[in-house]
């Protein structure tokens, strides 16, 4: 059996969904191959959230793409947390900039990138992007993603 994932809470158990925004959901494991650098990225496509002003829905297609480090998020438990968002009332930039600052602390990743494609509303789409690497080499590779980055549009 793999390390560490006896501890796991949600995988392999029914588990209701939290009624609101719950970091406390997420889990991480060991990650086998700490000194190997490659990506895991996850896509949501029906994450939701609602307006904090009108209550309304909006949708949004997130993506969370890191190189780890010693940690790796089990994906039942981030499904769990991204299905919080959808009683919290944020904005689009607030949603993307939690879910960073919650999976770094969690996951203290080399590199990590969170984008939100969310669908438009008013006639006018928003589609945060915010990454951040530890030391140099993955510091240098955020400053190039970011300057290179051309949004949903140019992507």
């Amino acid at each position: 059996m793999r390390k560490g994932i006896g501890r796991l809470k949600a995988l392999g158990t029914p588990v209701a969904a939290p009624a609101g925004y719950a970091p406390s959901v997420l889990e991480a494991f060991a990650n086998r191959y700490p000194d190997r650098d490659y990506w895991v990225t996850f896509t949501a496509p029906e994450f939701t959230t609602i307006c904090p002003k009108t209550g309304q829905p909006d949708f949004a297609t997130l993506t969370v793409r890191y190189v780890p480090a010693g940690k790796l998020v089990e994906s039942k438990s981030l499904k769990l947390y991204l299905f919080g968002f959808r009683n919290r009332g944020d904005f689009h930039e607030d949603v993307v900039n939690a879910v960073y600052d919650d999976l770094d602390r969690l996951l203290k990743p080399k590199y990590m990138e969170v984008y939100g494609k969310f669908a438009a509303r008013g006639g006018i789409t928003i589609d945060p992007f915010v990454n951040g690497g530890r030391g140099a080499a993955y510091g240098k590779l955020a400053a190039k993603r970011f300057a290179e980055w051309k949004g949903v549009r140019g992507e």
